[in-house]
């Protein structure tokens, strides 16, 4: 395996960089009077994901810190989905973006599950 440097070099966290910034984008179209509800829930939760597996990853020699914190960017990914599903059934974005997204957050959190279930392949 090629040793990674930073949280940065990790595909789950690209991943989910990407997706929240996906989010972003597709929010800013959210009626005005979702600005302090949906848009911002859903902003916050898909943005801690990469957050939280920056610490994570700084946390790694320390394999319950580092669980402890994959648990969190995995209940923060399953919460972006559930904002997803509300931003559907108020028709604030179509079937299409909402399968694209919520299939990029499972498997988001099907890698941090993985790695969450192996922490000693991350210790440095």
């Amino acid at each position: 395996m090629e040793r990674i440097k930073t949280h940065q070099d990790l595909k789950v966290f690209l991943l989910s960089f990407e997706a929240g910034m996906e989010i972003f984008a597709i929010s800013k179209s959210f009626p005005k009077e979702e600005t302090y509800s949906l848009t911002d829930q859903i902003r916050r939760s898909s943005r801690s994901v990469s957050g939280n597996l920056a610490e994570a990853f700084r946390k790694r020699r320390y394999p319950k810190a580092f669980v402890s914190k994959l648990s969190d960017c995995e209940g923060e990914g399953a919460e972006t989905q559930v904002w997803l599903d509300y931003a559907l059934k108020c028709e604030y974005i179509s079937e299409q973006a909402h399968t694209v997204l919520n299939d990029k957050y499972d498997h988001i959190i099907a890698m941090i599950v993985n790695m969450s279930s192996k922490p000693e392949n991350w210790k440095w």
